[in-house]
């Protein structure tokens, strides 16, 4: 029962009016017009975004009130509630996920003592309830005004990503600049997503690089969305507009567990397991020398030809994809003829791997699509570290525990062929299509080295190499030289592709093996 005031006034009412008052403040931000300058950038405020992000209704505020404690430089006289990040737990697709989003109209979302609090707060929240974590990223940097105790609190930040990761899924969303040490927690999530022209991400901006080094660039021309979508390689995903980039961030959480105890949703699909794929017979041709779109095999393999593509932009020369057979989640990574042939070099090395041990810790079975003539040959390649690159793909296949079953569309020739999950390797099953060839190198190089006497002491050079790769492809390349020993599992019809895949994965889903005991392995940088 609530207690009177000698006026009469009911003091618990009172008080709860004042509640509602304050969080109406809350909810509205520092000022209108702060609202319509954020508006006026063609960016959403941090309230808007979470409305797009979580399902209508669910969001749960921790910490509105949160006020800074700070002094010095006019913080005394400046203290809005939700010191400039807004953090909580809501839904998508009904299931739990964690989220905190900077306010860029309270102190331009740099990041203090208690702004940064917050965040851990929350991210330890996170992990302990095992549910994803976005980051709706619009902020300043560290909050010059409180000095080393900003800098302190990305320190936190950084120490709970790396703590996170490989537990639960974190998804960077970047919407306004991002800079300095602000740019490392991005890169130690799962995910980064970007929007062309309102988000730019970079270490030392555009002033301090034409001051040291002479070059004059802009903040979209050094870390805009399409600069790292296509150069760096930092961002996964870019969108022209804020709401069908968070729309795509809900797609992506449908496809991911909630942790790494749990396997992906499952969804029901109407697509038959048994569909025959006749038009794989016509996508690819035999001849190994003509190139086509390895994103039309896909398509004819998965549920309902829907996938989405991780790191479309950069290192075109292999695909990463997420996508379903049979409801069923899996990570697809396949080599694309139409660019480079196919071939393995630094970039997609680097891509491959990072996205084979993204499925492998979050339970995801693994499709490799093969189509390789070996890796990219060149002086820049070997002087930038091929080989040590090329080993961190190599070290996330052989690292992996999930189902993981490999295709060989048509060629598989050296190192390339051992390093895309290879039986030798510890691929479950291994298949090809009669189109494949499996060898150490082409038959052309081979015939050149083996048989470089006899052609070079022929009347007829040309007729004596032609004949001698006659034979050398008869002899060790033919479709069912690996399946005879062993090396292939089965040699199968390509248009019975998506059923043999789907019936395998089904047999392996209850696949369990042990890694040796250990702190951690010491993989290639």
């Amino acid at each position: 029962m609530s207690s009177i005031h000698k006026d009469g006034t009911h003091e618990t009412a009172n008080r709860v009016e004042e509640l509602h008052a304050i969080r109406e403040q809350v909810r509205r931000g520092p000022s209108e017009r702060a609202t319509e300058a954020q508006h006026a950038k063609g960016k959403l405020t941090a309230r808007e975004r979470i409305e797009l992000l979580l399902d209508a209704g669910s969001f749960h505020e921790v910490e509105p009130l949160r006020r800074h404690r700070a002094s010095g430089f006019g913080l005394e006289a400046r203290r809005p509630y939700t010191d400039g990040v807004i953090t909580g737990w809501g839904t998508v697709h009904g299931r739990t996920v964690f989220v905190y989003a900077h306010d860029f109209r309270i102190f331009g979302g740099a990041l203090g003592e208690a702004h940064a609090q917050k965040i851990h707060k929350i991210m330890d929240k996170a992990i302990a309830a095992g549910a994803p974590l976005v980051s709706l990223n619009d902020g300043a940097g560290a909050r010059i005004q409180e000095g080393v105790s900003a800098l302190a609190g990305y320190g936190g930040i950084f120490q709970r990503n790396t703590r996170a990761s490989g537990v639960i899924p974190q998804i960077s969303v970047m919407l306004g600049p991002c800079a300095g040490g602000a740019a490392y927690s991005p890169a130690l999530t799962d995910f980064v997503f970007m929007v062309r022209e309102t988000s730019q991400m970079f270490i030392t901006g555009p002033d301090v690089v034409q001051a040291v080094t002479g070059e004059k660039v802009s903040q979209n021309g050094l870390g805009g969305a399409d600069v790292h979508a296509e150069t760096s390689g930092v961002c996964h995903f870019a969108y022209d507009d804020e709401q069908s980039c968070l729309e795509e961030v809900r797609y992506l959480l449908s496809l991911l567990p909630r942790n790494n105890r749990e396997n992906p949703p499952v969804l029901p699909t109407t697509d038959p397991v048994d569909r025959r794929g006749e038009a794989l017979l016509d996508l690819v041709p035999a001849d190994g020398n003509r190139a086509y779109d390895m994103r039309k095999v896909i398509e004819e393999i998965v549920d309902d030809g829907e996938f989405l593509e991780v790191h479309e932009r950069w290192a075109t020369n292999i695909i990463c994809a997420l996508s379903r057979l049979d409801g069923q989640v899996v990570g697809i990574v396949a080599n694309q003829p139409q660019t480079l042939a196919g071939v393995l070099d630094i970039e997609a090395s680097e891509k491959a791997a990072r996205f084979v041990q993204m499925c492998d810790a979050f339970n995801i079975p693994i499709v490799t699509l093969l189509d390789v003539p070996g890796f990219l040959p060149g002086v820049d390649q070997e002087h930038g570290g091929i080989i040590r690159h090329g080993a961190k793909l190599l070290y996330a296949y052989c690292n992996a525990t999930v189902p993981r079953i490999s295709l060989i569309l048509r060629k598989a020739y050296g190192g390339a062929y051992i390093v895309m999950d290879s039986q030798s390797i510890g691929a479950d099953l291994t298949y090809a299509w009669p189109t494949n060839e499996i060898a150490v190198m082409g038959a052309e190089g081979a015939a050149n080295v083996i048989f470089r006497r006899q052609i070079a002491e022929a009347d007829d050079p040309d007729a004596m190499r032609a004949a001698m790769v006659k034979e050398y492809k008869s002899e060790l390349m033919h479709p069912y030289y690996a399946a005879e020993r062993g090396l292939v599992d089965d040699v199968i019809d390509p248009v019975e592709t998506r059923e043999v895949l789907i019936r395998s994965l089904a047999m392996l889903r209850t696949k369990h093996a042990d890694l040796p005991s250990r702190k951690h392995g010491n993989p290639p940088q």
